[in-house]
């Protein structure tokens, strides 16, 4: 079987006790619908990655990315839909202009996007990415 490999960029946005995050639709490509998942997706040929987390995050939350820092990158093995991949994740700690979170993009893997309180979260209610960066934020 074939293994993709897919590099995506995501955003880790904090507010208060608050993380944004973004509900994943049936139509998720790699991780399971459901989930909180990090705002962020896949880098497109030739983009630069800054590029593709500021594209995904007017598409997913309709905020736009003012300035963004490199933390960490992962790697994660996902088997969804009949296909395997080998992810690459990189974060981002993100600052974002002022304004309400709406999924801007219709038909796309994102099914609601929304603050939650970081206290709340527990990794059942997580991608492995969104889990991951929570860690990666720390307490």
């Amino acid at each position: 079987m074939t293994i993709q490999t897919r590099v995506s960029a995501y955003a880790l946005a904090t507010d208060e006790g608050r993380i944004l995050l973004t509900r994943l639709a049936d139509s998720s490509p790699v991780f399971e619908p459901g989930l909180w998942h990090l705002p962020g997706g896949g880098i497109d040929p030739g983009e630069q990655p800054v590029d593709a987390l500021a594209r995904e995050l007017l598409e997913e939350t309709g905020l736009e990315l003012l300035d963004a820092r490199l933390l960490d990158a992962r790697t994660y093995a996902a088997h969804r839909i009949g296909r395997r991949r080998h992810l690459v994740a990189l974060f981002y700690a993100v600052d974002l202009a002022p304004g309400t979170p709406i999924v801007t993009a219709a038909d796309e893997s994102t099914s609601a996007v929304a603050w939650l309180s970081r206290a709340g979260l527990r990794d059942t209610m997580l991608s492995p990415a969104a889990a991951d960066g929570l860690r990666i934020l720390g307490p």
